[in-house]
């Protein structure tokens, strides 16, 4: 079986693992700090804090924002469900924007609409790797006054183009006159050029894999701190942020706990693996772009399906390949996935719209509310792409995907 994505680890990464349980910290000790500080390199981003999942990176930055009970925060309703939930976990309501129909991203134009005097926060999924319009919602939350938080769970190694670099002091609508851009106009997603904070995940099935594990990247050092203390029960060892005993009379053993905060550390074990891994990212990109060249020639043209866009302002690091069954097909698609899955080839769906979810049903969310996001649910399918595969492996799957549709 092909799995629609996988990890990818080699000696390298195996011996830095090993490194670390021969050393003196398994827990946080060196090569979380290693970690975090390769990461700021690779983004551009001034601070990185990781944490033990994407989902409780999540739950961190919604808590450094300040989202709590009342208040509502804008997301896309085509994405793992975490990305909603960590603001159910702090007493906030999720407001489900639609997507656009070619990309499975939020549409930043149907943003505004959403806005209420209760919105917190915009969280924009760069859902497949492919980057949101962030210069249109960065706008947006300005105009009101709104944190953004960039969830690219699925994006670490996607590139951005600056408006500036389109047309300078023009729209983003705009395209570049000749001589107006260079290659330093595109910027990396987790820059937070864009946003006040931005989201990873080290899951298997992404870009780089941990284990388990997750980041927040920002600019800001009153986030770093507060995203610090919420992944250690909120306690601070540091005097100089103490409240109550300023002279640390009590002793170097003294401690203050600032937050209900909770256990989200990453251990030096996982951060060690990260680190390895995170050194390879260019490498492993590459290699899902070049699969994705390769699937977009071979099926150009067909009357099967659409392959993903990628807008000319966006490098995609291509997370999920996901096709989309064009009418007739659509209908079809429980065979089709079946069939693929009879051929070896493990494809996936991504994602059930999360207000269709019997949670979220239950709390009101209407089953209609985003049709565009039930219409592209309705048709995508995730084909494998992923840095393990060899072009032996990619020819397999575009003849068991036409295969699969000429029998179907």
């Amino acid at each position: 079986m092909i799995p629609y994505s996988r990890q990818l680890i080699e000696q390298d990464d195996i011996e830095a693992v090993v490194q670390v349980l021969r050393s003196d910290f398994l827990t946080q000790g060196p090569a979380t700090e290693a970690f975090e500080s390769s990461l700021t390199t690779y983004t551009g981003a001034r601070y990185a804090v990781l944490f033990s999942s994407g989902t409780a990176a999540l739950h961190a930055a919604y808590f450094t924002a300040g989202i709590a009970k009342g208040d509502e925060v804008i997301t896309s309703p085509i994405t793992f469900a975490a990305t909603s939930n960590a603001a159910l976990y702090l007493g906030a309501t999720p407001v489900f924007v639609d997507v656009e129909p070619d990309t499975g991203n939020m549409d930043a134009e149907r943003i505004e609409q959403a806005v209420t005097p209760r919105t917190k926060a915009i969280v924009p999924v760069h859902y497949a790797g492919h980057p949101v319009d962030l210069e249109t919602v960065s706008r947006i939350a300005k105009r009101h006054g709104l944190t953004v938080i960039e969830d690219a769970c699925h994006a670490l190694g996607a590139e951005y183009k600056t408006m500036g670099s389109r047309v300078k002091g023009q729209g983003s609508s705009q395209e570049p006159r000749p001589g107006q851009e260079t290659s330093d106009d595109w910027i990396k997603i987790g820059s937070c050029t864009h946003s006040d904070m931005t989201v990873l995940s080290f899951h298997p099935v992404k870009h780089i894999a941990a284990g388990e594990g997750g980041a927040v990247l920002t600019n800001r050092r009153d986030y770093h701190e507060k995203l610090c203390l919420f992944r250690a029960h909120g306690i601070t060892k540091d005097p100089s942020k103490f409240e109550i005993n300023n002279s640390n009379s009590d002793g170097d053993w003294y401690y203050e706990m600032q937050h209900l905060g909770f256990n989200y550390r990453m251990s030096d074990i996982h951060a060690a693996l990260g680190m390895s891994q995170l050194r390879k990212i260019d490498r492993f990109v590459s290699r899902r772009r070049e699969i994705a060249r390769r699937y977009a020639s071979a099926f150009a043209g067909n009357s099967w399906f659409t392959t993903p866009p990628e807008r000319s302002y966006v490098r995609s690091s291509y997370h999920l390949y996901p096709i989309r069954l064009s009418n007739g097909y659509s209908q079809k698609r429980s065979r089709v996935f079946s069939t693929l899955r009879d051929l070896g080839i493990g494809v996936q769906v991504h994602y059930i719209p999360v207000y269709l979810q019997p949670y979220y049903r239950q709390m009101g969310y209407r089953q209609d509310s985003c049709p565009s996001a039930a219409d592209f649910y309705q048709r995508e399918i995730s084909i494998p792409v992923h840095p393990a595969m060899d072009d032996a492996a990619a020819k397999t799957v575009i003849e068991a995907i036409e295969r699969a549709f000429t029998s179907t």
